[in-house]
């Protein structure tokens, strides 16, 4: 079992670096060394995991679904490994996390704002761009997204409950211009649409009800990037906003908006901390990720 798993960590770096010479040199072994372990694995498992070229290494099918299971189990036991060297140090130093404002205001901040009253020497960055950033093209620690946008090489621990979306305008705006009772009476309305980012297409609108998916191409007297002033400008009576149910609670609540098409509009999966797993954590982010976990787990079901 000692030498499966050693072969497969050899394996992943072969992998990752396409290059027998390159894993060789990463690892401090002979390639030959690294070569002769990659063809026990694959005898071992019985199918070919590499092709091999004078110029280049790439996956097999195989090699490659293997590759995309170990990623996350042995991105976890090189994070502990790293988290046992650090044992006794104080967590210190910055973690860069890219988030939304919805995700950081109603997830992130009271574990965000505990750790840096308990741990005066970590800094957090909290970058709140709409955009889905290159998390490591920014050099960013982590990222938070729904579940739907984080790719599968990445590890992603959820960290709230599923998340629904709200169709919310004032009071005044119904009252002039009607209540919309499907979604396909949103084209006779004004819909204050989202633009994540400056590159990005508008926000097309989703609903579902009893197996039926539809999605709405809406528009309207404005664009936004940013759901807090498009909520806004809903309570001013411009139009329909489309927005996350937590947002726009208080509001609801108090009647300074109100909501439609609740029946359309079904949990799906939430918020996730996602981040690389081929990357050495440092203490500060462990600390971060432990404190999230352990604040989901708290959360009721």
């Amino acid at each position: 079992m000692r030498e499966e798993l050693s072969d497969l960590a050899l394996f992943m770096t072969v992998a990752e670096f396409r290059s027998f010479t390159r894993a060789a040199a990463q690892l401090g072994m002979s390639q030959s060394a690294v070569s002769h372990a990659v063809r026990r694995l694959e005898s071992s498992v019985g199918i070919k995991l590499l092709n091999r070229t004078s110029r280049r290494v790439s996956t097999t099918d195989a090699g490659e679904k293997l590759l995309a299971a170990l990623r996350p189990g042995l991105g976890m036991i090189s994070a502990r490994i790293e988290e046992l060297r650090l044992l006794g140090d104080v967590p210190r130093g910055l973690v860069r996390i890219a988030t939304s404002k919805p995700a950081l205001r109603t997830i992130l901040w009271p574990t965000l704002s505990a750790i840096v009253r308990d741990y005066p020497e970590i800094q957090i960055e909290l970058n709140l761009e709409s955009r889905l950033t290159d998390l490591a093209e920014d050099r960013f620690d982590a990222g938070v997204r729904l579940r739907e946008f984080v790719s599968p090489d990445m590890v992603a621990i959820k960290l709230g409950p599923p998340v629904r979306l709200a169709a919310v305008a004032s009071p005044a705006y119904f009252q002039e211009r009607g209540t919309p009772q499907h979604p396909d009476d949103l084209d006779k309305h004004a819909c204050l649409v989202l633009r994540f980012h400056a590159h990005a297409p508008t926000y097309d609108w989703e609903f579902e009800k009893d197996g039926e998916a539809l999605v709405k191409k809406v528009s309207g007297p404005f664009i936004f990037s940013e759901s807090d002033i498009c909520i806004e400008a809903a309570k001013a009576g411009h139009g329909i906003a489309f927005v996350t149910e937590a947002e726009v609670k208080d509001d609801i609540d108090s009647g300074a908006l109100r909501r439609v098409l609740a029946d359309w509009c079904p949990p799906f999966d939430g918020f996730y901390l996602c981040y690389s797993g081929r990357r050495n954590i440092s203490s500060a982010f462990r600390l971060v990720i432990d404190r999230l976990r352990h604040a989901a787990a708290q959360l009721p079901e």
